[in-house]
C-alpha cells in the first residue's frame, strides 16, 4: 500500500515499464486539515515498485502552473502512454479557479525517462466542445467536468482513443454525466467528438474512464459517488464507489445504464493491472472510512469476470 504520513494521496494511473511500475498520483499536505481542501491544492507524485504493493518515492512528475496558465490551481488525474517515437506521454487535467469554479482543460506533458517531465508548450491540448458538452454557466454544476483523460491506441491501428469525464449538454441537471470522447492521429492534434454515452443513465459525472480487455471480454471501469447520482439512481443503490461495465468495443459505444457496483464508496478510482504473474487485478484508493477520508493507495485485489460482470475475488 503507498500511504504518506504528511498527505493524502487518491487519483492516480500506472505506466509499466518492462518489470517496472510506475505509480503517478495525486496527493495534498494533510496541513490542510480538511481534506475536501485538497483537490485546490493538488500534485502529481511518483512511485515505483516490482510488485504493486512496496513503492519507492521519486521526485515529483508535476506541479501546478502560473498564473494565467489553464492548470494555475492544480494539476488532476490524467494517464501515460508510450508513444510510437518511444517517448512517454501524459495526459492530465489543469483546474483553474475561475469565479469560484474549476474549469478544466487537458494538456501533455512529454518524458524520455519517466522521471523528468516538460509541459508542452501548446497547452492545453483540448477543452470541452459545446456542440455536445456542458459548459459551466453558474447554474447546472459546480464545476465545468472536462477531465481524466484515457489514452489508448486504437486496436486496427488507426491512432489514438482518448475518454474523458465530461457532462452533456442537455437532460436532467443530476443526470448528464457522459463518456467524452476525442481522437487524434499523433498525441498531439486531438479533435472533439460527440460522447460514446447518452446522458440519463443515472450519473451526475463518471469519472476516471479506465477500459482493458479481460480474459476476451471489454470491461470499461468508471467511478461515481453515491451523492454525484441523480435522484432515481439514489432511490435504489446501496452505494457508490467504482463501476464495471461489460462491453462488446474497446471504442465505444458504452450503455452506461446497464453498468454495475464493483465496490461500495470505501474506494474508489479503479485500475485494473496484470501483476508479475500476469493475473489481473485492481487497485484502488482507500475513501471512506469510520473517521472520514482516508486517501491511500490499496495493495491489489485480484479480479474476475464473473456471469454478471467483473467481481472481486474473496479474501
Amino acid at each position: 500500500m503507498l500511504e504518506l504520513p504528511d498527505s493524502w494521496v487518491w487519483d492516480f494511473w500506472i505506466a509499466q515499464d518492462g518489470d517496472q511500475y510506475h505509480l503517478f498520483f495525486l496527493y495534498a499536505s494533510r496541513a490542510l486539515h480538511d481534506p475536501d481542501r485538497r483537490h485546490g491544492r493538488a500534485s502529481i507524485g511518483h512511485a515505483v515498485s516490482d510488485d504493486l504493493r512496496h513503492w519507492t518515492r521519486l521526485p515529483d512528475a508535476l506541479v501546478r502552473g502560473e498564473a494565467g496558465d489553464f492548470d494555475e490551481t492544480a494539476t488532476w488525474t490524467g494517464c501515460v502512454v508510450q508513444g510510437p517515437d518511444s517517448r512517454w506521454y501524459m495526459f492530465y487535467t489543469g483546474g483553474r479557479d475561475e469565479g469560484g469554479a474549476m474549469i478544466q482543460r487537458i494538456g501533455l506533458a512529454t518524458s524520455d525517462d519517466l522521471i523528468t517531465w516538460h509541459k508542452y508548450t501548446g497547452n492545453p491540448l483540448l477543452e470541452a466542445d459545446p456542440r455536445w458538452y456542458e459548459k459551466y454557466d453558474g447554474a447546472s454544476w459546480f464545476d465545468e467536468a472536462w477531465r481524466d483523460p484515457w489514452v489508448y491506441p486504437d486496436p486496427d491501428g488507426d491512432g489514438w482513443h482518448m475518454l474523458i469525464t465530461a457532462r452533456a449538454g442537455h437532460g436532467p441537471v443530476d443526470d448528464r454525466g457522459v463518456v467524452g470522447y476525442a481522437r487524434s492521429k499523433d498525441l498531439l492534434h486531438w479533435d472533439v467528438q460527440p460522447p460514446l454515452s447518452r446522458p440519463g443513465a443515472g450519473f451526475g459525472h463518471l469519472e476516471v474512464f479506465h477500459v482493458e480487455e479481460v480474459d476476451g471480454q471489454v470491461v470499461l471501469l468508471f467511478n461515481c459517488l453515491r451523492g454525484e447520482m441523480a435522484a432515481w439512481r439514489n432511490k435504489t443503490a446501496g452505494s457508490g464507489g467504482i463501476w464495471s461495465l461489460v462491453t462488446d468495443n474497446l471504442t465505444g459505444p458504452f450503455d452506461i445504464a446497464k453498468a454495475t457496483p464493483l465496490t461500495d464508496d470505501s474506494l474508489y478510482v479503479g485500475r485494473l493491472v496484470r501483476d508479475p504473474d500476469c493475473a489481473w487485478v485492481l487497485l484502488a484508493f482507500h475513501n471512506e472510512g469510520p473517521d472520514g477520508f482516508i486517501g491511500a493507495i490499496s495493495d491489489p485485489m485480484p479480479v474476475f469476470l464473473a456471469a454478471d460482470g467483473l467481481t472481486l475475488k474473496p479474501s
